[in-house]
């Protein structure tokens, strides 16, 4: 953690329990090095939300969501 030197953006989906697991433990590791970072999880929706390929995993509102608030970071932290 301590190498990290970009503010994070962090997007999950709540249906992962596999990947969701490590949350808190992730939290606690970025918080100890002072890591600076927003972390999202988006409600009802499953691993890969974001990828338009799969029609069972694709979550538009949510991949939208992440992607906006995304672009809004770039643009602040390259402003």
């Amino acid at each position: 953690m301590p190498k990290i030197k970009a503010r994070l953006l962090l997007h999950y989906a709540e249906n992962d329990g596999f990947i969701n697991g490590g949350i808190a433990a992730y939290k606690e590791a970025l918080d100890k090095a002072g890591i600076k970072y927003e972390l999202f999880i988006y409600q009802g929706t499953q691993h890969a939300f974001n990828n338009d390929a799969s029609a069972a995993r694709y979550n538009k509102a949510a991949a939208d969501l992440a992607w906006s608030r995304t672009v809004a970071l770039f643009k602040q932290a390259l402003a």
